[in-house]
């Protein structure tokens, strides 16, 4: 199928959720045997955070199926930007059997309350009453599990951001399988965004599979999310076009080449992306429900064109 070229009228409006905030950040890498703290993760860490004083909500985020989680800086920089502390373990290099990647997830979350302090700067507070699960991918996947209790994670979270989930390909779902195909049957209770992608079930040949099948994807996944849930697509990019413009590695290029991508700039769907996580985070725990009614009521003010637009507030 032809790339699809992302032709986008510009919008008089501007929200602020798309442009970076007023929070310089930093970038702190934590290796899981680090003897610079007592209590060190139980994975690598990549943590995006402000660098001014302050107090500030934690998202948890999950990288996709065999991807680094240096991936995402340019994502991860922008919502932190706008006061959020971003940690994105490295659960596996090879991919583990079973559910061991929500359980070292769970453990991961678990040991945010013993130790993440410790490896943030001293003027850094972590808010660890505001958690909010996030992945892309495979690691949105691996968010709701934890959302529904799979690894039996102790920390108690605040809201869930699926970017692109995927549960399955065309063999199979993965484990654990926690999709029902039941309308609204997940017993998550707390709010729920689910922000997909339009080419991420294209398949880029005859003899290639789509990196985000129908059955497993997006569309799924909010299908199953009770209110309060809310859904976007944006149409014409594709699975893996949040990642960084340029990635290292044979994955890096390999991330660049096996999925169908839309054809021009990254940078609006990650600033897209962010702006929506951002703008929904304010409307739940900042009391500012402007932004993100705005995107919901007016979608045309985003950096891409969105679809399926949907918000269910209860």
């Amino acid at each position: 199928m032809a790339q699809i070229l992302e032709t986008k009228p510009v919008s008089s409006t501007v929200l602020p959720v798309f442009v970076a905030g007023k929070y310089q950040t930093q970038t702190i890498s934590v290796d899981s045997s680090s003897s610079t703290t007592q209590s060190p993760p139980p994975k690598p860490l990549l943590i995006v955070t402000p660098s001014d004083e302050g107090t500030y909500p934690v998202i948890l985020f999950f990288p996709g199926f065999m991807l680094r989680n240096i991936y995402y800086t340019d994502l991860l920089n922008h919502i932190s930007s706008h006061g959020f502390i971003l940690v994105a373990p490295q659960l596996y290099i090879l991919p583990p059997k079973g559910i061991r990647e929500v359980e070292s997830a769970a453990q991961v979350a678990n040991w945010l309350q013993l130790g993440l302090q410790s490896v943030l700067p001293e003027n850094i507070e972590p808010n660890l009453k505001t958690v909010v699960l996030s992945g892309h991918s495979r690691g949105g996947k691996t968010a709701f599990a934890l959302a529904l209790g799979y690894g039996d994670p102790i920390q108690k979270f605040s809201a869930l951001i699926g970017i692109d989930p995927v549960a399955g390909n065309n063999f199979g779902t993965t484990t654990p399988h926690i999709l029902t195909y039941e309308p609204k049957s997940f017993d998550i209770p707390f709010p729920i965004t689910v922000i997909g992608t339009g080419l991420g079930s294209e398949s880029k040949g005859l003899i290639s599979c789509p990196c985000a099948p129908k059955k497993y994807n997006h569309e799924e996944f909010f299908n199953e999310s009770k209110p309060p849930r809310a859904h976007f697509t944006a149409k014409n990019y594709g699975h893996m076009d949040m990642l960084n413009d340029d990635l290292s590695g044979v994955i890096g290029k390999l991330a660049d080449c096996m999925c169908v991508n839309g054809k021009g700039p990254r940078d609006p769907l990650r600033r897209c992306i962010g702006g929506i996580v951002i703008a929904f985070l304010n409307y739940y725990f900042q009391d500012n429900e402007v932004d993100f009614n705005t995107i919901v009521n007016e979608p045309d003010v985003a950096p891409v064109v969105l679809d399926q637009v949907q918000f269910d507030a209860s």
